[in-house]
């Protein structure tokens, strides 16, 4: 689809009339709602001068980066009682959600889908460096989320699209991230750690340091399942894990007579005792359960690295009428409803939560 037909598809959308219809702080943006200023962006992105340079995949990527970026304004948005001025904190990571959700509904493929989401996450953060105590570790860690030349392109492109002189963040600071990423080698690609586990304890340090690299010395390996209910967790695990021990919270529900609407106490408390047991012995087990929510998931991936596991997740996720319809199959059916709510807050892992990472679309 052409640019202009992908704007023409925008607003039709409620969430665009939603946009045009946000005020903005004048001050910052003078060209009003937040509907203009997206096109304005979308016409500094074509303006760039690395624009014809891009290959058609990350032009789409950032064009419906430059569509979703601000569209949890509307959502976030508030004015000051006492100042008048218009802020939208945390717009950023609900646009995330609502980019997800919309290009879920679309039926984008996931990796694409979860490049623009991430970019739509992390957009603002170029011009905020200079702020940081340890700008290479910023550019560092958001390098395993986005590709730091998109997000430095993208938002030079958000700097430029708006009516005013006072910037904010002066553009210089844009190419001092550029700067500090190559200095780091990480400006079109990940940052190259020497290992896995040593990129592992990297994001887990409180002060870390690039340069150090860990003895690889695992106790076990855990194979940790994520994905919606539905999505074919049981049946990768059969395929990929049959010799392994899974520790399953679906089944210690079902062995408990815990209902899923029910205090879930019991079998999070259980589902540790057993993890830690085979943690204990040293031996290879599966982890699954939805583990859809990052903040779940930690509880988890902590208590696996407490004992030396090599951890690895494997997330599933098929296209949301492909993963409706093996719902439907299930023994024990989720109502849709569950289903979709649970899409809508979903945050699928990412490199810097475990040693190995594997994203499926359920096609294999």
């Amino acid at each position: 689809m052409s640019l202009p037909g992908i704007i023409d598809w925008a607003e039709t959308q409620s969430w665009c009339h939603a946009m045009k219809d946000c005020a903005q702080d004048p001050e910052w943006h003078a060209e009003g709602d937040v509907w203009s200023h997206t096109k304005m962006v979308l016409h500094e992105l074509q303006a760039l001068e690395e624009w014809r340079s891009l290959d058609p995949q990350s032009q789409t990527i950032l064009i419906f980066t430059a569509i979703f970026h601000d569209v949890a304004k509307p959502l976030t948005t508030e004015v000051d009682p006492v100042t008048g001025r218009v802020r939208s904190p945390k717009h950023a990571v609900r646009g995330e959600h609502v980019a997800r959700s919309v290009l879920r509904e679309l039926e984008c493929d996931l990796t694409t889908r979860e490049t623009i989401a991430r970019l739509v996450r992390y957009h603002g953060r170029p011009a905020f460096l200079m702020e940081r105590d340890n700008p290479s570790h910023e550019v560092i860690r958001l390098s395993w989320f986005v590709n730091n030349r998109l997000l430095h392109l993208f938002a030079l492109a958000d700097t430029r699209g708006r009516d005013t002189d006072c910037l904010e963040r002066p553009e210089e600071n844009l190419h001092f991230w550029k700067m500090v990423a190559e200095e780091n080698d990480c400006y079109e690609h990940p940052y190259p750690f020497a290992t896995d586990h040593a990129r592992f304890t990297y994001f887990r340090q409180t002060t870390p340091s690039v340069h150090y690299v860990p003895h690889d010395d695992f106790s076990c390996t855990v194979t940790m399942m994520a994905g919606l209910p539905g999505s074919g967790k049981d049946t990768w695990t059969r395929k990929h894990r049959n010799q392994w021990p899974v520790v399953s919270l679906d089944q210690l529900r079902s062995e408990l007579e815990v209902d899923p609407t029910d205090n879930q106490g019991v079998v999070a408390q259980e589902g540790q005792e057993r993890c830690r047991r085979y943690l204990r012995a040293g031996t290879d087990f599966v982890f699954n359960a939805t583990n859809t929510l990052q903040l779940t998931r930690s509880r988890w991936l902590d208590l696996f690295a407490d004992y030396r596991a090599r951890i690895e997740i494997v997330y599933i996720e098929p296209p949301l009428r492909t993963l409706l319809r093996q719902n439907s199959s299930r023994t024990q059916v989720v109502p849709e409803s569950v289903i979709l709510r649970l899409a809508s807050h979903c945050e699928p892992p990412t490199w810097l939560e475990c040693h190995r990472l594997q994203v499926l679309d359920g096609t294999e």
